[in-house]
């Protein structure tokens, strides 16, 4: 269900989602969407209290994001597009093939395909991304468990998802968004260190973050760098 309330010249509409959980939770999503994790019977003028009190800090939240709206353009599958893969640029050139077939060299996305549309061209791309995520996702799984002396690796999905990088189901299941495989190392480094967090803390207190940071120093750059590089 949503909401609003005014903040001077401001309308702040959010939504609320009910959870067993103690704490109140106020997340600015990239669109500029905001969404109240509240605790199961927490009422209505207690909720919005909360959003009055945070609400200089969320409209400074949206015009943060608005930057990236007018940076980021649509993405269009066609030759000559730059596209991320860890972090780094490369040029889509685009080879019309019987085989369909995905290369990464010299600078470039190859896709070979004997349709070379736009819409074509997106799937293979995106089936490419959840490929590699498959396959190196693990392998940072495994680097960071090991630098923070986690013994147990959680098991691990690839989910995509709209609002979240990454995500610590109750029952102990690490999901990762395939759109990480764009990002630098370092910020996939940092989602799965904060989602490992979880593991011990469930909400984002001073607990959860004061543990982060003794495992992740700099996870407040790591953070920033992947907001500009995949927002």
């Amino acid at each position: 269900m949503s909401y609003v309330v005014n903040y001077g010249q401001h309308r702040i509409s959010y939504s609320v989602e009910f959870r067993d959980r103690t704490t109140m939770e106020i997340a600015v999503l990239p669109d500029g969407t905001v969404r109240v994790k509240a605790p199961l019977g927490a009422e209505d003028s207690r909720i919005r209290e909360k959003i009055h009190r945070r609400a200089g800090w969320i409209v400074k939240q949206q015009r943060y994001f608005e930057q990236f709206a007018i940076r980021t353009p649509k993405r269009q599958y066609l030759g000559g597009e730059t596209h991320l893969y860890l972090g780094r640029q490369y040029r889509l050139k685009l080879v019309v093939h019987p085989k369909v077939e995905v290369k990464i060299s010299r600078g470039f996305i190859q896709i070979f395909s004997p349709d070379i549309s736009p819409d074509a061209i997106q799937k293979i791309l995106d089936r490419y991304y959840r490929k590699r995520a498959k396959e190196k996702y693990p392998e940072y799984l495994k680097i960071v468990a090991d630098r923070i002396g986690l013994a147990v690796l959680p098991r691990m999905q690839i989910r995509a998802m709209k609002t979240n990088w990454g995500s610590m189901s109750p029952t102990g299941i690490l999901l990762l968004n395939p759109e990480l495989i764009k990002a630098p190392v370092q910020c996939l480094e940092y989602v799965i260190t904060h989602e490992l967090c979880h593991l011990r803390y469930r909400e984002h207190d001073s607990d959860f973050y004061g543990l982060l940071q003794s495992y992740l120093p700099d996870w407040k750059k790591r953070k920033l760098r992947l907001e500009l590089s995949l927002l």
